[in-house]
């Protein structure tokens, strides 16, 4: 039996603690890279580009990494140039589905997901503590976010998206067993 995942827009998330917890954030968005790499190992082609229930394939899922990855660089900079609010989001997901990922090579999605994604952790890496507390205002949530607040947001995403692909691949494993 498979938990149901709530959807991405239906989270809350609390942003009150006090603690620095901005090298864990970094440890963990680093690794989104290679957990995504070890998945799609395991996952057979033809189920890459597979839609189910109405919903993005894993191919797009990768995808959609790849285009929310500028958003995330975007806000950081928004933060350290001290705006009052994060630059917006497309709720959407007009990039992602217009951008036809499903007519990727996986072998390239994989290579622009870690290379977009270094680009990020360079910046990271760069920031002073000082900088890892800075805030602005999230549009959607209406709430203060921290550099580190929107990295852990950013890694919750990550996460989500780790999990909706292993929803998709055992739901379409489980059809091919029957």
């Amino acid at each position: 039996m498979m938990m149901k995942q709530i959807n991405w827009f239906e989270r809350t998330f609390d942003f009150s603690y006090e603690q620095n917890i901005f090298p864990s954030l970094r440890e963990r968005l680093e690794g989104t890279p290679i957990l995504l790499k070890n998945k799609v190992a395991t996952i057979p082609a033809k189920n890459l580009t597979i839609r189910r229930e109405n919903t993005w394939s894993i191919q797009e899922n990768i995808g959609h990494l790849i285009d929310l990855e500028p958003l995330w660089q975007g806000r950081l900079d928004d933060i350290l140039n001290g705006e009052e609010k994060l630059r917006a989001v497309d709720l959407k997901n007009i990039k992602t589905n217009l951008a036809r990922h499903n007519d990727k090579n996986i072998a390239h999605l994989m290579k622009d997901f870690l290379s977009i994604r270094s680009i990020t952790m360079s910046k990271l890496n760069a920031l002073t503590e000082e900088e890892v507390y800075k805030t602005a205002l999230h549009p959607r949530l209406l709430t203060p976010m921290r550099t580190m607040d929107l990295f852990l947001f950013v890694a919750e995403h990550d996460d989500h998206h780790l999990a909706r692909i292993t929803k998709i691949n055992n739901l379409l494993l489980a059809n091919t067993s029957r």
